[in-house]
């Protein structure tokens, strides 16, 4: 009797372009469902660590429920990117988080008390950041909603700018004031 065949993944990478600061959405899809979301560039390193050095890796566009979620999002329906399928991997203590996550409305933000709370963990905050922290699909997890207590800005994977272009896209921080242009020296 043979051994039984090892079946590896076909890995679809993608890249969109997306305004700034985001720069770029850099895709991976398996088997259409979303297994990571980057901005700017590919997380080679998150993909070999969940998938090895063996998956069958293919540049492609990637699927349309895919683009078409994201195109909605960045004209501010948000709806179908919150529908998309994802497989994320992780522990179940973050697969909780993940979860969490996606229950946080567009518009809206949580401390990651909050998310400690929800989960039924509350002395796990510093376990939630670090979950917040791995989660390989942004945008659709909206990792990016998770502010501290106090309401200040956190740290963010994708860089604080984007953080803060998405929650001011999303409705959930006013954009800052533009300062007028200067109009010539005051004196001379």
């Amino acid at each position: 009797m043979s051994p039984p065949l090892v079946v590896f993944p076909t890995l679809i990478l993608s890249r969109l372009s997306a305004p700034a600061p985001l720069d770029s959405f850099e895709i991976a899809t398996v088997e259409g469902r979303l297994v990571r979301l980057d901005f700017g560039g590919p997380n080679a390193s998150a993909l070999a660590a969940r998938f090895g050095s063996r998956p069958d890796v293919r540049e492609e566009p990637p699927p349309a429920p895919v683009a078409e979620a994201l195109a909605a999002w960045l004209e501010g329906d948000f709806a179908p990117a919150q529908a998309l399928e994802v497989d994320l991997g992780g522990t179940p203590f973050q697969k909780r988080v993940w979860a969490a996550l996606r229950e946080i409305p567009p518009g809206e933000t949580r401390s990651y008390l909050q998310i400690a709370e929800r989960i039924g963990s509350p002395r796990a905050v510093r376990a939630v950041g670090a979950a917040n922290g791995r989660n390989p699909v942004s945008l659709v997890v909206p990792c990016h909603r998770v502010i501290g207590a106090d309401g200040s800005m956190t740290g963010y994977g994708g860089g604080l700018p984007r953080k803060i272009w998405m929650l001011e896209h999303e409705g959930a921080l006013k954009p800052a004031p533009q300062r007028p242009e200067p109009q010539g020296a005051l004196f001379g």
